[in-house]
């Protein structure tokens, strides 16, 4: 007998063994206890919480002709014909290959006989959204007044696609992400049954990857079975069979962003890239492990919330004793703004590289955040009895020179720095190339009236001149302000900048940086 999966092995057959979706399970039962069964359906969730299966159990259970509160009795002739794929009452439809006017027509046609056993004829429309505008519209007649015979039920992904004229004829069901302890305890189960050994850690792991969806666990695990075959399932098994990367990896990256150890940081990105690992999910797990970290400086008791070993809590309770919640907040920023910066660009090392050296040197950020949680750091060191004065050598009479004091640039305009918090947002309303030139530049404001979008290549700066009035209009759209825009190459600002102000703009954020120092720690000497 050839091999089944285990996703399809263990796949149930009725309500008892749906997992984490007592909610919908209820519901229903109790509708086909006081025979008050809808015509229509909507069965929404994300991939592997049950959906398809609930509604194959569902099917059977309303044709059972001995049900035992409101479960199938598995034993009838519908029954069997619905669990052996038979079953000609109960019909199943792919919509992503079945989408055309034409394949809900037939439908049409065929809806008007009656079922050849059982009271109903059950029609499971999956991955509905799929279907075309033509389609929806063809289906819409039948869905509103159906032979009292039929049942349709409609499982999506995504049901914001799905017509609000649909939507509105259905009565519709949540499908929940299943919580890490329910896949923990069902994969548990199924092990036991296999005559398989694993430790907790892993199948917690697994579980993690999968991300409430059972059908992925169960295929990562028979994934972890094949190649493992005969032995126990083991945390580092599984970050092996699946690519990720050691949980210990974090825990030492974040060590070194607070260290501002760009040596260490390096390394830990080769070791990660010679592993083959992807380095956009490594990406996505710090900014997963900084937020643990976030959860834990912020919550009395973050067992309840972290669902993770208390081993590794307690791991968490340490390391976030190096660090503060601002500093927190200003990192996962910091990486968010790298993976969306990642999904145009085929240099995911060299941006990771990049950002690891910027949140390492002090002189490298300019922004507020990144200025104010460098400064809690200089506060905890203070706090901790590490001084940051020193002994400085003055320089002779003859070096002395005189300090030229520069006016400094105005400050920022609010309308301004709200058009710079939503720019990533705003440029995800353009078409490549022109979508990944406006990522890369730089807003900037040489005057309160005009705001300027600075690139570092020639080519780019002519590219986005000729889409100049479709920008401006957009952003007068977006953020109900008039700006007066403008395009500049990033040498010619630089330029700019040092003819008025008789510095280079990073010479001026060192100045305000150190202000900032003193003023936040009066005893603070600079050198």
């Amino acid at each position: 007998m050839s091999y089944t999966a285990l996703y399809r092995k263990y796949r149930p057959d009725t309500f008892a063994g749906v997992i984490g979706q007592e909610h919908i399970v209820k519901t229903l039962k109790n509708q086909m206890k006081t025979d008050r069964v809808s015509h229509a359906y909507l069965f929404c969730g994300t991939r592997g919480t049950g959906k398809t299966s609930t509604a194959k159990i569902f099917a059977k259970a309303i044709n059972c002709e001995h049900p035992i509160e409101g479960e199938p009795c598995g034993e009838c002739s519908p029954c069997k014909a619905v669990e052996e794929g038979r079953s000609v009452n109960v019909i199943e439809i792919d919509a992503a290959s079945n989408n055309s006017v034409d394949n809900i027509r037939e439908i049409r046609e065929e809806v008007k006989y009656p079922p050849t056993e059982g009271k109903y004829k059950v029609y499971i429309i999956d991955e509905v959204h799929m279907l075309s505008q033509g389609a929806f519209n063809a289906l819409l007649k039948t869905l509103e007044e159906p032979p009292a015979h039929v049942i349709f039920i409609l499982a999506t992904t995504d049901p914001q696609k799905v017509p609000v004229t649909i939507l509105s004829r259905c009565q519709r069901f949540d499908f929940r992400r299943i919580t890490s302890d329910d896949i923990v305890n069902t994969i548990m189960g199924y092990l036991e049954k296999e005559n398989v050994e694993a430790d907790e850690e892993a199948v917690r792991y697994i579980s993690h990857i999968a991300d409430g969806s059972m059908r992925d666990s169960l295929s990562i695990l028979d994934q972890c079975l094949s190649f493992f075959y005969g032995e126990r399932i083991t945390l580092e098994k599984v970050i092996d069979i699946t690519g990720a990367v050691d949980t210990t990896v974090f825990f030492e990256t974040a060590e070194c962003l607070f260290k501002k150890d760009a040596k260490g940081l390096m390394d830990i990105v080769e070791n990660v890239v010679m592993q083959g690992r992807d380095v956009k999910q490594f990406v996505s797990e710090i900014i997963n492990h900084l937020r643990n970290l976030l959860v834990a400086i912020s919550v009395k008791d973050p067992s309840n919330i972290l669902d993770m070993s208390k081993e590794n809590i307690s791991k968490l309770k340490n390391q976030s004793g190096n660090t503060s919640a601002e500093e927190l907040i200003y990192l996962i920023k910091s990486f968010s703004n790298l993976s969306s910066e990642m999904k145009y660009s085929d240099n995911e090392r060299i941006l990771l590289e990049v950002m690891f050296i910027k949140l390492c040197s002090p002189s490298a950020e300019k922004s507020y955040d990144g200025i104010l949680a460098r400064l809690n750091a200089i506060e905890r060191a203070v706090k901790n009895g590490i001084t940051i004065s020193a002994t400085v050598e003055k320089p002779s009479s003859a070096e002395k020179k005189p300090i030229k004091k520069k006016e400094k640039p105005k400050a920022e305009s609010d309308d301004f720095k709200k058009l710079k918090d939503m720019w990533l947002d705003f440029c995800e309303n353009f078409n490549m190339p022109l979508r990944g030139m406006l990522l890369k530049s730089e807003l900037r404001q040489k005057e309160a009236e005009t705001v300027y979008i600075s690139c570092e290549k020639e080519f780019e700066v002519n590219i986005i001149k000729n889409s100049l009035q479709m920008i401006s209009d957009l952003i007068s759209e977006k953020t109900g302000k008039q700006f007066d825009l403008d395009v500049i190459s990033e040498s010619e600002y630089r330029q700019w900048h040092r003819l008025t102000y008789g510095e280079d703009e990073s010479m001026s954020d060192d100045d305000d940086w150190a202000s900032l120092i003193t003023t936040t720690i009066p005893d603070a000497e600079i050198f």
